[in-house]
Order: C-alpha cells, then sequence, then structure tokens
C-alpha cells in the first residue's frame, strides 16, 4: 500500500514539473515564430532583389536574350514561391 501511494505521489510531482517546462518551450517557440515571421518577408523581398540582379544582364546589354531571362526570372519566382509556401506551412503547423 506504501508504494502505490509513494508511486501516486511522485507520479502527480513529476507531471506537475513535465508541464511547466512545456509551458515555457512554448512561450520560447512564440517568442522565435514571432520573430521569423516579421524579419522573412525582409529576407524574401532581399533575395528577389538580388536574383532579378543577377537575371538583369540577360535583358539587357550586348548579348540580351529574352527568352532566357524570362525563363530564369519564371524558375527564380517558382522556388521563391516553393519556399514561402513550405515556410507558411511550417507556420502553421507549430503556432
Amino acid at each position: 500500500m506504501k508504494k502505490a501511494l509513494f508511486l501516486s505521489l511522485t507520479s502527480f510531482f513529476v507531471s506537475g514539473t513535465v508541464l511547466a517546462q512545456i509551458g515555457g518551450i512554448e512561450d520560447s517557440v512564440n517568442d522565435i515564430s514571432s520573430t521569423i515571421r516579421t524579419i522573412f518577408p525582409i529576407i524574401l523581398a532581399v533575395i528577389f532583389l538580388v536574383g532579378f540582379l543577377f537575371n538583369a544582364g540577360h535583358f539587357f546589354g550586348e548579348n540580351a536574350d529574352l527568352k532566357k531571362g524570362i525563363t530564369r526570372v519564371l524558375v527564380f519566382v517558382l522556388i521563391a514561391g516553393a519556399v514561402v509556401g513550405i515556410f507558411t506551412y511550417l507556420m502553421g503547423i507549430v503556432v
């Protein structure tokens, strides 16, 4: 009887500690996700700008190739769209 009482009291106190730790983790995850949500559009805009500058040479200049430039820009937009979609999906799961 003493073992059962001891076991039940021990499990009661351990479960309280575990729940307190989960609450702390949840708060830190919310802080990190809000920071990432704030910074992500800025990072994405910089990536788009750099991608456009690298592909601008195909539109202007002596060796301009419009088809190659449009193809590269479309591939870049598709990849960036996939990254945004995956990011949005993951943020929806986490929080």
